[in-house]
């Protein structure tokens, strides 16, 4: 049985970069999980390995088809967004262990679908300041400036993530990520451990 490692934090703790650290580690055999969304690609973005793009019609479509593992919404400034795991012939936890990033709404979800042995939290922390100015800092480049779009998944991230659901869900491991790979290396020997777990 192999295992579904799932990453979550809230925005800009680092758990993208984490997410690509840890899927381009070679040792670690870790296959990805690609989700979907209805929100438009951004600069630097590709179909298929960022996310699956698809549109409203194209989420009712797999949803009518009971392919949608879990599924989140958001009402942003720039209309309804859409994220969301699909059932497709690239998730076999049967044979392969999975790397996923999401958040704490999806995360509970793909693991009451496949299961508490199956599924793995990896939950990112960071202090709220300094989440912050790595938001600011990549919301003033020029392609991005979305300030209202950032304020409103800051101020969120608050809710989504507070003390209550954390401790709900069962989420009693923190990966701090003070030091990047001091991190990196901590979510290193859970993958390690767990892998031999069934063995």
């Amino acid at each position: 049985m192999g295992k579904i490692f799932y990453i979550f934090g809230k925005s800009s703790s680092g758990k993208d970069t984490i997410y690509n650290r840890l899927l381009s580690d070679k040792e670690l055999l870790l296959k990805s999980v690609i989700l979907y969304t209805t929100r438009p690609k951004r600069d630097g973005e590709k179909d298929g390995e960022t996310y699956h793009f698809t549109d409203e019609s194209g989420y009712n479509r797999l949803l009518l088809e009971g392919k949608i593992i879990e599924s989140r919404a958001y009402d942003t400034m720039h209309g309804l967004w859409r994220y969301f795991t699909v059932k497709d012939e690239d998730i076999d936890p049967e044979k392969n262990n999975y790397l996923i990033t999401g958040v704490l709404e999806s995360f509970i979800s793909t693991r009451d679908y496949f299961g508490k042995e199956v599924v793995i939290p990896i939950y990112i922390e960071v202090d709220d300041g300094i989440r912050l100015k790595r938001a600011l800092e990549r919301e003033l480049k020029p392609e991005n400036r979305k300030f209202s779009e950032m304020c409103r998944r800051y101020l969120s991230d608050t809710e989504d993530f507070s003390e209550d659901k954390l401790k709900a869900a069962g989420i009693d491991k923190r990966y701090i990520n003070n030091d990047l790979e001091e991190c990196i290396n901590e979510i290193k020997e859970l993958i390690r451990s767990e892998e031999g777990s069934d063995k």
